[in-house]
């Protein structure tokens, strides 16, 4: 009944993924939780956009075009989405440790793809990490690898 109610009221995790199966439940909620670091500051730059769609099409193997489509996807997603969570639930449960310590490396290269590193950016990358289970101590050597890069 309650999975009757949530259908009726448009409350569905990802409906507009539901055809795409698992995979592309994945690629949309990477995509929104590196939207969501680029806007973590309040000043979400076409530096941060660009390296967006750059991660997208590296680690899914796609076209510049693809992500740029993935990306608007995720701005709408994470627009009319009231939590995180919805997003961190589908990645902690497809994904295993490696993977999702690849989604900390790529957050933390979007909040420093402007070349400053935020406290909200900080906050917003520790506290996707929690929800993903990934430790306190990964989370700052990822860190450490992206300000190397």
């Amino acid at each position: 009944m309650i999975k009757q109610l949530r259908e009726l009221l448009g409350l569905d995790e990802f409906p507009a993924e539901a055809d795409q199966g698992s995979d592309g439940t994945v690629r949309l909620a990477l995509a929104a939780l590196l939207v969501e670091m680029a806007r973590a500051d309040f000043d979400q730059s076409d530096g941060e956009d660009e390296e967006i769609a750059r991660l997208l099409a590296t680690h899914f193997r796609m076209s510049e075009s693809e992500a740029g489509v993935l990306l608007s996807r995720a701005e709408v997603a994470l627009d009319d989405a009231v939590c995180l969570h919805d997003f961190t639930r589908s990645l902690r449960k497809e994904l295993d440790i490696g993977a999702k310590q690849q989604v900390i490396a790529m957050l933390w290269q979007v909040a420093l793809a402007d070349d400053k590193l935020d406290r909200y950016e900080e906050y917003l990358v520790r506290k996707i990490a929690d929800l993903l289970y990934v430790s306190a101590s990964d989370v700052v050597r990822l860190k450490h690898q992206a300000q190397a890069e």
